[in-house]
């Protein structure tokens, strides 16, 4: 089951991250999107269907894998500590380079930090971490919408200047801005990003500590499956479309707290999916086993592949992205 949840939430990432690597960064969340009819379709499937939701499958192996480390470390007789210490600071550089370099809204660095908070938790109960993981996604659902809703609308001169350095710049003039975006942006997405993680680390934890992690056919998957997918799908689907078609608020704040609802059915859909693979689904799996290369191998990809079709960078003028004129 872990292998077959990191390959799904691996590829649900990507897909989300598409358009925020080939759109400008700097648009708001309940901005509209798509010049075509086809394009608005794919856009609120991918915001109703992933966004937030394979994040959250993303997180709960964080917390899986952190407990499979407390296994191996104990079974190897290796200091646990200084192992866990090694790799979020490692976790931490790599953010900070993949966050200058390519992606600002990078998530490793997020990782790093709340993973670092997560280590105080590792002798706590399976009760007291569902409960707290619990308890830090409801948090997360109040105070994520008025956050994304209040900020401030981008001035017309920095979105100019965006578009000029990122379509005619040089290197240092590109990671120049990138850094400025990261490090404006990435105070924000603590509190709203962190405070989900670290929930969906908590639970993750706890699904290795109660033994479900191993166990596909465990009951409470069938009940995730049975009461979370079809509502949080549904809830999620209204949302994406009221903020893209309709009053975006109520949109952006049902999009929200239907995220968690939604993870959950796919932790149960994962889970009753988890059989024995066939040859070509053993390669795949064994490569969604490379997270950390692949998730910073998707924004290489999509980098440079956008910048060879050129449609890249398009920025949210009025809330519509434009093409560049190489596209035209």
């Amino acid at each position: 089951m872990p292998d077959y949840l990191r390959l799904v939430a691996l590829f649900g990432i990507v897909v989300v991250n598409v358009q925020f690597i080939a759109f400008s960064a700097l648009g708001s969340f309940a901005d509209p999107g798509g010049e075509t009819q086809r394009d608005e379709i794919t856009l609120w499937l991918v915001n109703g269907l992933a966004l937030l939701k394979t994040y959250g499958l993303f997180s709960f192996m964080f917390g899986v894998g952190l407990g499979f480390l407390m296994r191996s470390a104990a079974r190897r007789g290796l200091p646990f500590g200084r192992v866990y210490r090694n790799r979020m600071i490692g976790l931490a550089i790599l953010g900070i380079a993949h966050g200058c370099l390519f992606f600002p809204g990078d998530i490793l660095t997020i990782y790093a930090v709340t993973g670092s908070i997560l280590y105080l938790f590792r002798d706590w109960q399976v009760g007291r971490l569902v409960r707290v993981g619990a308890a830090l996604l409801i948090v997360q659902a109040l105070i994520a919408p008025p956050l994304l809703l209040a900020a401030p609308e981008t001035p017309p001169d920095i979105v100019a200047m965006e578009r000029a350095i990122l379509t005619g710049g040089g290197f240092l003039e590109a990671v120049l801005f990138r850094s400025v975006g990261f490090a404006v942006i990435m105070p924000s997405f603590l509190v709203i990003q962190g405070t989900a993680a670290l929930g969906w680390f908590c639970l993750g934890l706890a699904a290795v500590k109660s033994g479900m992690i191993d166990d596909a056919a465990h009951p409470l998957w069938r009940r995730a499956r049975r009461w979370c997918l079809g509502p949080g799908v549904v809830l999620g689907l209204v949302g994406a479309a009221l903020s893209q078609w309709g009053p975006p608020v109520p949109g952006v704040v049902l999009t929200i707290a239907a995220a968690p609802v939604a993870t959950l059915g796919y932790l149960g859909v994962t889970a009753a999916l988890s059989r024995p693979p066939g040859p070509v689904v053993a390669k795949a799996l064994a490569a969604g086993g490379s997270s950390l290369s692949i998730y910073l191998g998707q924004s290489i990809v999509l980098l440079r592949s956008s910048q060879a079709t050129g449609w890249a960078y398009g920025i949210r003028w009025n809330g519509c992205p434009q093409w560049s004129s190489r596209s035209r």
